[in-house]
Parts: C-alpha cells; sequence; structure tokens
C-alpha cells in the first residue's frame, strides 16, 4: 500500500493506493499550528476508522504547497510509519517536460496533475484544479506543459463578496433550477455555478484557438464536480486525479 498525502492550502488530503487504485480517500484542515504528533494522531484516527493497518503501508509520498508544513509531515509520517516519504520537488523524477520560464515556480499539485494526465487521457489537455484557487494547466499533444493559468477559487471569490458587502450571504455551490435567478441567494448561486462553467467552455474554445486543436478537459479538486456537471463542453470529473498523478510518480522514484 501507498499513503500518499496532498497539503493545500485549505485541506490536507490522504489516499491509500493498494494495486494502482484508490482505495480510501479522506480531508483534514490544513493548520501551520498543529505539531508532528497531532498530525499523526489524526492520520491513525482516519486510518483505523478505515481498517487500514499501519504496517501495511509500503511507501509514502507528499507533495505540498504550503512549505512550512513539510517538515511537520515528515516527522509525523516518521513517527507513524517509521519510513522516509519521498517528497514531490525539484530533483524528483515525473517524466513531465515542463515548458515554463521557470519550472521550479510550477505548483506540485499541477505537477501531480499533469503526470495523471499524460498517463491516463489523450493530449492536448486542459486541467482545471478546483480548489481555493483554480488552476488551468495546458499539455500538449507531445505530453509538453506549456503553461496555464491561475484563477481565483470560487470558494475564495465568494466569501470574499460575501464580507465585502452587506446584504449578501454565504452560499453553498449547488446548481439552481435556472440560470435567471429570481432571489438574491439564486442569483449568487448562479453567478457562482454557472458563471463558473461558462469560463470554463469560453476558456477552453481560447486554448484550442491557441493550440489549434481540441484539447480533452479534466477536472478535479473540492468544488470541481458540481461546476462541471453544467459545463456545456464534454469535461471529465476525476476526483483521484491528484493522488493518481502522486502514485505515477512514487513508482517512477522508486523503480
Amino acid at each position: 500500500m501507498l499513503l500518499a498525502i496532498d497539503i493545500g492550502n485549505t485541506n490536507i488530503v490522504i489516499g491509500i493506493i493498494d494495486n494502482d487504485q484508490v482505495a480510501f480517500t479522506g480531508r483534514l484542515a490544513t493548520d501551520k499550528l498543529k505539531t508532528a504528533d497531532e498530525y499523526a494522531l489524526q492520520f491513525v484516527g482516519m486510518l483505523n476508522m478505515k481498517h487500514i493497518d499501519v504496517a501495511d503501508i509500503e511507501g509514502v509520498i507528499i507533495s505540498s504547497v504550503v512549505p512550512p508544513l513539510i517538515l511537520t509531515m515528515k516527522r509525523a509520517i516518521k513517527t507513524l510509519t517509521g519510513k522516509v516519504p519521498v517528497i514531490l520537488g525539484p530533483g524528483t523524477k515525473t517524466g513531465l517536460n515542463i515548458k515554463l520560464d521557470n519550472p521550479a515556480q510550477l505548483g506540485c499539485d499541477q505537477v501531480a496533475d499533469a503526470v495523471a494526465v499524460i498517463n491516463k487521457y489523450p493530449t492536448p489537455a486542459m486541467v482545471l484544479d478546483m480548489g481555493t484557487a483554480t488552476t488551468v494547466s495546458v499539455i500538449d499533444k507531445n505530453k509538453n506543459y506549456l503553461g496555464g493559468l491561475i484563477i481565483p477559487g470560487i470558494r475564495i471569490s465568494q466569501d470574499a463578496l460575501s464580507s465585502s458587502t452587506s446584504q449578501l450571504p454565504r452560499i453553498s455551490l449547488e446548481k439552481p433550477e435556472k440560470v435567471i435567478g429570481k432571489n438574491t441567494i439564486d442569483c449568487m448561486k448562479s453567478g457562482a455555478v454557472y458563471g463558473s462553467a461558462s469560463m470554463i467552455d469560453g476558456l477552453a474554445d481560447r486554448i484550442e484557438d491557441e493550440l489549434g486543436e481540441k484539447v480533452t478537459i479534466i477536472a478535479t479538486g473540492g468544488n470541481a464536480e458540481s461546476i462541471v456537471s453544467v459545463c456545456k463542453r464534454d469535461v471529465i470529473y476525476d476526483g483521484n486525479l491528484l493522488l493518481d498523478g502522486l502514485n505515477f510518480i512514487y513508482k517512477k522514484n522508486n523503480k
């Protein structure tokens, strides 16, 4: 079994991968003040809840966009499993050719997503990771990572809207029955859901114009599922994309 951990700005996603299949996923709130022992206890509790024996974990890989937590997490994993984890970062073998001005600037989560895509889906591809931020990655037909976009996440945008106005509440990201809302809540939901879906459709058109060919569109992340269902374009929702990418990367570094 492989323990894959993705440390995001809002949540820490942990996954157990067995025989190349994601057997279990769980989420913890990201907290930079927690100690390694506290994280280890949380991991033990989550694994026990799913009847997973820590002794069955053969390897660990960590991806993090929160640098201060990397050392804490390494210590937590050492306490939990006795193993030294693979840390996704400079020097890690990924098989991904990154065509950026400075490849080191690419987030670990985007690297893992892209590695999963080039191993699972036809290219060229447009990859959306809809979490705290919405990132868009573009991969060409030769599986090169070309670049992309960074957009404020849907929840951040909605929270900013609510906190900056006196009469607009915090809403859930549920699809309203109609695009044209008849009350404040439905208007806000429509803006968030249909507005984001229209952004995806429009960006796909523009990216295809720039590449001169059709792209496979894949979406992942905590906010993706409710959005892609209303896109006019065909969008593949893959909730395990990042974990699958970490699995591919771990195997490449442990041959």
